[in-house]
């Protein structure tokens, strides 16, 4: 077996779709396994440290995020010295097949998960959806899902639109409804935007003792992509591994959103929409000072200048 930082070196990238999944393949089979799961799913399994990562990502979210196409499993055990095994979609998934319940109940039948003094389950959207859904297969795992679905039922989420195609998939079955699976679970982290209305309410659903559910207002429908941004996406998952992270560091760490300037513009159109102009005019102040030269809240700055003033002189 290949030393795991040297194994994750190799760059996967530029390739055509059939030869990346080969090439990851044969890395998963020289480090630990590889396996198919039906036609549009499989699973990667490298070897490395006590703790394990289980992450369910996309193809297409791994090909856009990471430089060398590399599950985002991969980059954390490599930082890390973890095991990692990567669940993937070819194509949008909220992970319903008979394959892959196959799959973890053989995982969990043949005590895999017992193997490692700690197991976290990760994923965003419906990557989170399934983190929290399949973490039942490993009692006593954490969980960190990042927006996560409950359901896509529509008798129970009725409420949700997003997805009318995935709504056919059975999410009545085993391994079906997110919340009530991650009971077994020694504790779990729902992240979200209260600000997306479809999220918080998925969210509330998540509502269990031990189930801690953190906000981070103005950050957006892509939380994943914006815990990137701001840096600390690796470090909540290396904290929620090792049972360390509590809503006290989380809220430290989103101190990093007053950086993203994504976040920054969330902001200031959430204040645009409400009509505070002045709160408004102090962010751009504030952005611009501390962070230079930005030219969309320069521009802003200006603008919202003009309009103080006419205020001002229709008040005097």
């Amino acid at each position: 077996m290949q030393d795991l930082a040297q194994t994750l070196q190799a760059s996967l990238a530029q390739m055509s779709k059939r030869d990346w999944l080969t090439a990851l393949a044969e890395l998963s089979e020289e480090n630990g396994h590889f396996q198919p799961l039906g036609k549009k799913h499989f699973s990667s399994y490298i070897a490395g440290g006590e703790t394990l990562l289980v992450t369910f990502e996309s193809y297409d979210a791994i090909q856009r995020i990471s430089p060398n196409a590399h599950p985002l499993g991969w980059e954390i055990a490599k930082v890390l010295g973890w095991s990692s095994l990567s669940v993937m979609s070819d194509g949008q998934s909220w992970f319903r097949e008979r394959e892959i319940y196959g799959y973890f109940d053989d995982l969990s039948d043949d005590g895999f998960f017992e193997a490692f003094d700690s197991v976290l389950f990760y994923g965003a959207g419906p990557g989170g959806y399934a983190a929290a859904a399949y973490s039942i297969a490993a009692p006593g795992a954490r969980v960190l899902a990042l927006q996560p679905q409950a359901s896509l039922d529509p008798r129970v989420t009725e409420w949700d639109e997003r997805f009318p195609d995935q709504r056919r998939k059975d999410f009545t079955s085993r391994y079906g409804y997110a919340p009530d699976m991650i009971d077994a679970a020694e504790e779990a982290f729902v992240i979200y935007d209260p600000e997306e209305t479809e999220d918080a309410m998925h969210a509330a659903l998540f509502t269990r003792p031990n189930v801690q559910k953190l906000r981070l207002r103005h950050a957006g429908g892509a939380l994943q992509f914006s815990l990137r941004n701001m840096k600390i996406l690796s470090r909540l998952i290396a904290l929620a591994g090792v049972g360390r992270l509590t809503p006290e560091i989380f809220a430290n760490l989103a101190r990093a959103r007053r950086e993203d300037r994504q976040y920054l513009r969330n902001l200031l159109r959430a204040l645009d929409d409400k009509g505070r102009t002045r709160l408004a005019y102090a962010l751009c102040k504030n952005v611009t000072t501390r962070m230079g030269a930005v030219p969309a809240f320069e521009r802003r700055l200006k603008g919202l200048e003009t309009r103080l003033d006419e205020l001002d002189a229709a008040d005097s």
